[in-house]
């Protein structure tokens, strides 16, 4: 895992996380939960996010002001996030490509949850 969308949680340094595959298919995804999926602009590639809606909520997105004149909060938009469906986010939102820039994925594409994760490099870790 590298890049800088989960910032916090995750640092922009490389990380290792180790993911349940097995659990998305036994119990329910849940808000608050990280989870792999595969890319929905390279399904050969699986990212990261954290999911914050599940089917039938109702999601508030504030478009990029750039699209609507520069003016913050203007044509500020609901979501209803349809059956089958979550919506993700990086926890670093100014900076993550995900739900709020191709809407709701579906839980077919989900891989796994995080449960683990390892900072590669880590010179702590090495003492």
């Amino acid at each position: 895992l590298s890049g800088p969308s989960m910032i916090p949680t995750f640092s922009d340094a490389p990380t290792l996380i180790f993911e349940d595959t097995l659990s998305v298919h036994l119990s329910r995804i849940a808000r608050g939960d990280i989870i792999i999926y595969r890319s929905i602009y390279d399904p050969t590639k699986d990212v990261c996010k954290r999911v914050i809606g599940l089917a039938g909520d109702v999601i508030c997105v504030q478009p990029d002001k750039a699209m609507y004149g520069g003016e913050d909060g203007v044509n500020v938009d609901h979501v209803v996030v349809p059956k089958a469906h979550i919506w993700v986010t990086g926890d670093n939102m100014s900076n993550s490509r995900d739900s709020s820039e191709f809407g709701p994925i579906p839980i077919g594409m989900v891989r796994g949850k995080v449960f683990a994760r390892v900072r590669v490099g880590c010179s702590a870790c090495s003492e």
